[in-house]
Parts: structure tokens; sequence; C-alpha cells
């Protein structure tokens, strides 16, 4: 049976603290997209009702069982056109459902971060793609992996300036939106120490951090400010070395080959190209959800278990329905993906420090 963990009005008092028995049953109501009845609560502070479907991810969506279905084709390199054709759904309805359940999983992947008992290495670099136009609004794909387990901690886009061969009618496209939106600002830097940070949750209470690059210089300064001088260990790689399992760079390199093989916005020679870098960061966490919580680490592993497991973050492989199942927008307040209604993110950190 559902019991509410606490009040969703976040200017309550059971919100941020809940009584013991704040609420009180408030009937049911029947949805029209589900065979069962919600039960519905009232608070006995602000006097505001929710019911259980409040806690779901799938709030307010009038065909939530097309989530499992979006979510699958992303990750599979399906294109949104192509997947509102196949759930014979409009291609609005269809591209909205992607934005919520990418807000989701942005939200999942930073909830589901605590401090570990050891990282062995980590391992940085960047990739790039575009936005819109391939020879004027070049992207960099900061991306952060973990050795032993490549456990992706964290992705995202930026913006930097094209370079490289300038024939005629580049220079002449590139000046033409110079002329439009200005000059093209580079945020690379940026986004690869906001990269590199997202690691500092999970390195907390470790003495060194050893982290992996090839030669690029800015990398040097970064790792610096990131994780001090003194805490660094920092090995570098020449990129121009043969990517085999011998590369000490191999796990990254082999995750940003799956990454631009399981989503299509990545693939070089392709029209699912996003019009935008933050819809490129959406789909991004779609990939490294998936990576991380419901697939295997490799397909040869026969403990059958996913990169979270290995890094000790969670004690068994998620299922997509779980990773859609409770809202993660309250971020340590929220419920855990798969858990019972009263296990809240927070609780599950406090846990995970006590076997630390």
């Amino acid at each position: 049976m559902f019991r509410p963990p606490r009040c969703p009005n976040r200017g309550c008092t059971n919100h941020h603290k809940p009584a013991r028995d704040f609420y009180a049953p408030h009937g049911f109501y029947q949805p029209k997209c589900r065979n069962r009845p919600v039960p519905r609560f009232r608070c006995r502070a602000c006097r505001k009702t929710f019911s259980r479907q409040t806690f779901r991810m799938d709030y307010r969506d009038h065909k939530p069982h097309f989530n499992r279905v979006v979510f699958d084709f992303i990750v599979s390199g399906v294109g949104l056109r192509q997947s509102a054709r196949l759930i014979r759904l409009s291609r609005k309805c269809t591209e909205l459902k992607f934005r919520k359940i990418g807000r989701h999983l942005r939200h999942l992947n930073l909830n589901l971060r605590r401090p570990v008992a050891e990282i062995k290495a980590l391992l940085f670099d960047e990739f790039e793609t575009f936005e819109g136009r391939r020879n004027t609004r070049p992207l960099s794909v900061p991306t952060l992996v973990e050795r032993s387990s490549y456990f992706v901690l964290w992705a995202e886009s930026a913006s930097i300036r094209p370079r490289g061969r300038m024939s005629k009618i580049r220079a002449a496209a590139v000046r033409a939106e110079t002329a439009r939106y200005g000059p093209r600002k580079d945020k690379s830097r940026r986004a690869s120490m906001r990269t590199m940070k997202r690691a500092l949750g999970l390195l907390r209470g470790q003495k060194h951090v050893l982290l992996q690059t090839d030669m690029k210089s800015s990398y040097c300064s970064i790792a610096r400010a990131t994780f001090g001088k003194n805490r660094l260990v920092h090995g570098r790689t020449n990129s121009k070395l043969a990517r085999f399992s011998w590369n000490p760079l191999f796990p990254i390199n082999h995750t940003e080959a799956r990454l631009r093989d399981q989503l299509g916005r990545l693939r070089r020679e392709s029209w699912l190209v996003s019009k935008r870098g933050w819809c490129l960061n959406l789909a991004l966490h779609f990939v490294i959800a998936n990576n991380n919580f419901v697939r295997k680490r490799f397909n040869t592993d026969e403990n059958d278990v996913s990169p979270a497991q290995v890094l000790g973050l969670v004690e068994r492989r998620m299922t997509v329905n779980e990773l859609l199942s409770w809202r993660q927008d309250w971020r340590e307040r929220s419920i855990v993906p798969g858990a019972i209604s009263t296990y809240s993110v927070a609780d599950w950190r406090a846990q995970g420090a006590v076997a630390a």
C-alpha cells in the first residue's frame, strides 16, 4: 500500500520535515489511461490534496504507456520523427515526451550519486559534433568515465568556434552567421570543468585522484583547479596511438564510440542532428542512464552486472520501468527508483555513507 513520504507542496512544512501522520485519505479517482483507481490524500497542514500519481514521473501524462517506447527508440539510435511514425503519435507530442523524460533522467543521473569506497582512475576526453549546421556550428562533448566500471559520470555539449580548413563557401557561411547571431563563443573550458566537478561527490574521502587524459594542454590546469594540485595524479597519453585495448585511453574511446552508435544525433553522416545543443544534452542523459543502470557493462560479463553495480552504487541492474517510475526533481527528497514510497534519495545516500 502506498504511503506518501511527504507533502508535494514545496511551501508546506510537511514537505521538508513531514510529520508522522501528516496526511489523511481523501478518496480515489479513476484515470482514463489506467484500469486501477488512484488513491488521493489531503495534507493536514496546508490542506492541499494530492495523489499517488503526483509522485510519479508520468504525472499528468495522457498516454504514459508510450514513455517506455520513446526511451527504447532514443537509446537505439532512432530519431524523433521516425519514433513518432512508429508509435503513431504526432511529432510534437513525441518531442514533448522526449524533453520531459530527458529532464527526468538528468535529475536521476545526479541523484543516484554518493561516495564510493574506491575509484581506481578517471578518464576524460572531448569529442566533436555539431548543431544545426556542420561547417559553422561545431560542438564539443566533454565526457568523464570511470576506468574499471565504464560508469559515465557526465557528458554535455558546449559550443566551440569553427576551425580547420576554410574554403570560400565555408568562410562566407561563417561570416553570414556571425553577422546574424554574433561571434560564436567557445564554452569548451567551462563545460570541461563542470564535467570534472561531477566526480567530486563520488571521490569524497579519497586522498588521491588518478586522471588519465590525452596531451591537450588545457586539461592540466582544469584538472588542478578541480581536484587540487596535491591530490591529483595526472597521466597523459598521446591521442595518436592506436586505439587498441592496451591503450590507456581505451575505456574513454570505447565509451565515445558507443555513444555515437547508440545516439543517432552523434553519428557523423546522419540527418538526426540536434538543432540546439541543449536538445543534445537531453538525449545524452537517455544513453547515460541506460548504460549506467540498465545495460550490462560488457556483453561478455558472466555476472550480468551494470556499471553502477561494479562501482557499488546499486545492488542490481534496474529496469527501464524503474528508471521512469518516481519523480526525481525533488533532489534528495525524491523517491529512489524501484524502491518503496518512503525510501528517499537522502536515506539511500545515508545508507551508503554508513556502509563506506
